[in-house]
């Protein structure tokens, strides 16, 4: 049978309010009585009830992060990040895949309220559908969206998408790229959306354009990057795009599989980019040009905007904070042959719009 408080006071000669002092604020009692606290803990081997102490404090030691998909390095990298500031303040962070099943997200927000969370990290599955996210607010449990810019009402870290997707078609275009198109979806998903309104402002702002092919997809997913490969090489000659910019890295990773099955070259005869710019991305066969995110700070800013709302209370004031994407140029959007490049370099950082 575990050893409990009550115990550690006996052995101690202690009262309970001692211990309590010692595992609570140890420098209210004297260093002697502290000593004699602390050897009576280790010869019993006692561990508080974390759980008991927090159903008492009425809130727990414990950020939640709810992301879409956590088998993508994207979502890996911002919970290292976000990780990495709850454990230096002492607070462990719980990690919810909601697999971008809107029903699955609200049963995780239901375990992590009942769970009494110090605040939830989450990058929604579609913020349309958001007051779940405000009963939790009105309910004392803060709010910081992650990769999802706020309209102000709460805390968010976001990259410019719509810069992101005007990088990528951009780039494509000055390789002399005419027929674009992008994978994505679904479209449900507000950087989806917003990774292909950039892209087709780019190419409406061309000096000859032709309107961006959208091929959706089912997910994000390297099997949809796969499955949409293949509809994209069913089109007809005069139709197919000789470029694709996808949504994320792992439809550009899936969509450069199956080319390369179907001896379809890349860059020869079909230039791709993606967005990301996950590890797998440079180490892939024909290394991935990509709109890089800076991943793991968006986690640590989201974690530390959630711990500044706690520690502020009710004169916290809520932050937006928004990062710009850098187009990081390899060789699966290479020049096409008899082009020139143009100048400037391959690689570049842009400021954030508005």
């Amino acid at each position: 049978m575990n050893a409990g408080i009550k115990d550690v006071a006996a052995e101690a000669g202690v009262s309970v309010g001692t211990v309590s002092n010692v595992l609570n604020r140890p420098d209210v009692v004297a260093a002697a009585t502290r000593g004699r606290v602390l050897a009576a803990i280790a010869r019993l081997g006692f561990v508080r009830n974390e759980s008991a102490r927090q159903l008492r404090a009425g809130r727990s030691r414990t950020l939640g992060l709810v992301v879409l998909d956590v088998a993508n390095p994207f979502f890996t990298d911002v919970a290292q990040g976000a990780e990495a500031v709850a454990d230096a303040n002492g607070v462990m962070l719980m990690l919810c895949n909601s697999g971008q099943d809107a029903a699955r997200e609200l049963r995780q927000l239901d375990m992590l309220q009942q769970q009494r969370v110090l605040g939830v990290l989450i990058t929604p599955v579609d913020l349309e559908s958001s007051g779940r996210l405000d009963d939790m607010v009105r309910g004392g449990i803060p709010v910081v969206l992650v990769d999802r810019a706020s309209d102000g009402t709460r805390c968010s870290v976001a990259v410019d998408d719509v810069l992101g997707g005007r990088l990528a078609a951009t780039h494509l275009l000055e390789q002399g790229h005419l027929r674009i198109a992008f994978v994505g979806g679904p479209s449900s998903i507000r950087q989806v959306a917003e990774r292909q309104e950039g892209a087709e402002k780019a190419l409406a702002d061309a000096a000859s354009h032709r309107p961006l092919t959208v091929v959706q997809s089912a997910g994000l997913s390297v099997a949809a990057g796969r499955e949409a490969a293949g509809r994209i090489v069913s089109m007809p000659a005069s139709q197919r795009p000789t470029a694709v910019f996808c949504a994320n890295d792992l439809l550009a990773l899936g969509l450069l599989q199956e080319m390369t099955r179907r001896s379809v070259r890349v860059p020869e005869d079909l230039a791709l980019v993606g967005y990301d710019d996950i590890d797998f991305a440079a180490a892939a066969a024909v290394p991935l040009s990509s709109v890089r995110q800076p991943r793991d700070l968006l986690g640590r800013t989201a974690a530390e905007l959630m711990l500044e709302e706690v520690n502020d209370g009710v004169d916290h004031q809520h932050r937006q904070v928004v990062f710009d994407p850098e187009l990081v140029v390899r060789e699966s959007s290479a020049l096409r042959r008899g082009r020139r490049r143009p100048s400037g370099p391959r690689t570049g950082r842009h400021p954030v719009a508005g």
